[in-house]
């Protein structure tokens, strides 16, 4: 056996770079990826939130009540978005998502804090993300003394001395204990699905045009749209399966409630399966080979992880980085089922998290049929 040659050695190496430079796409993720997670690590993620949308639902327009308002909207935790009239359409709000706290300041709270009475202060807020809400609910008692301690002086000065001179009550919803697991568990079935759906999809077409077999199906009276709900149907069932082992799962072994309907989570989430499965399909008609597919698939899923609001409160993230994260159906798939399970929300509550997820399915579907007829050319 010869020796080593370095001069074969050179020429291996010299290869290996003209191979890399003509697979332009996996050049571009070896560089894209780690470009990607510094900025979104360096400037989108964020573990703690500041201003969270808040509604203030008050009975009481005194000095005080005004401070307390002011106090909090000046600490940065808190920005006040909404001023319901009523009850109900302040619980809506927190059902919906479009606020994190509701504050509650009872009629008379002026009167009864004078009187040395201890009105109660109610802080409600959705614990469904317990990274978003728990900074901001400590720091609630004492934005609150702060800005009573300005207003109560001369004769009012002794309600500030031994207690707090107002009941401050803070009450988590949706997950009074505070237990990751119960939106953790919820949230992982989204993750799952679209990580295996649109990875699986992509290879599987992938696979075909590897082996030719696409050759064949391009051949046939077909169209365009019945191969990619061919490709899609089978899917949707491996989909299913996974959300029941990972219901049950949540349930038997993690104790996570069930408050919503298991149906209505069954068949609402049959919009996210079929639009990440459109996602594979897509990816499949843009490149070349499975490692491709693969590639893609993990700049896709990458995105989806990060900015959702899974691992990473998604209103502690700038704006622009939310803008993107609202784009992704996984996004609005964890508010979708966080909202059935822990809030037991109904089809009308869901239908604001349903249709992002139907318009980005439309569109992907559209991309995937304009790219498909381009491979029949």
């Amino acid at each position: 056996m010869s020796s080593f040659s370095f001069k074969r050695f050179g020429a291996m190496i010299a290869k290996e770079f003209v191979q890399m430079r003509r697979d332009r796409l996996t050049f571009a993720m070896l560089i894209g990826i780690p470009l990607f997670q510094l900025v979104l690590f360096g400037y989108a993620i964020n573990s703690d939130p500041r201003n969270l949308p808040t509604a203030v639902l008050s009975g009481d327009n005194s000095p005080y009540s005004r401070s307390i308002v002011a106090g909090m909207q000046a600490s940065t935790f808190f920005d006040i978005t909404k001023h319901p009239a009523t009850r109900s359409e302040a619980e809506q709000l927190l059902n919906e998502g479009t606020v994190q706290f509701v504050l509650t300041i009872p009629e008379q709270f002026a009167r009864d804090l004078l009187r040395g009475d201890r009105p109660v202060l109610l802080l409600e807020a959705d614990a469904t993300d317990p990274m978003a809400t728990g900074n901001a609910g400590g720091a609630f008692p004492e934005i609150v003394r702060r800005a009573l301690a300005k207003d109560l002086t001369g004769p009012a000065l002794a309600l500030n001395q031994n207690q707090p001179p107002v009941d401050i009550r803070v009450h988590y919803d949706y997950n009074p204990e505070v237990e990751t697991q119960y939106t953790i568990v919820p949230g992982l079935m989204g993750v799952i699905l679209t990580l295996t759906l649109v990875m699986i999809t992509s290879l599987a077409i992938t696979r075909e045009s590897e082996r030719g077999t696409m050759e064949h199906l391009l051949a046939t009276p077909v169209r365009p749209l019945e191969v990619m709900l061919g490709k899609i149907i089978p899917y949707i069932f491996v989909g299913y399966i996974q959300m029941t082992l990972i219901i049950s799962a949540a349930n038997l072994l993690f104790g996570v409630p069930m408050h919503g309907s298991i149906p209505l989570v069954f068949a609402l989430s049959l919009i996210f399966i079929g639009a990440n499965l459109s996602v594979g399909v897509t990816i499949s008609t843009a490149v070349r080979n499975q490692l491709q597919a693969v590639q893609v698939s993990i700049f896709f899923f990458m995105p989806s992880l990060l900015l959702s609001g899974f691992m990473f409160p998604f209103r502690g993230m700038p704006q622009w980085a939310q803008w993107v994260g609202s784009v992704l159906p996984l996004t609005h798939y964890l508010r979708l089922i966080r909202g059935i399970l822990l809030k037991g929300n109904g089809w009308e509550e869901s239908m604001i998290h349903v249709w992002p997820i139907l318009l980005f399915w439309l569109v992907v579907v559209a991309i995937g049929l304009k790219r498909y007829r381009r491979t029949l050319d």
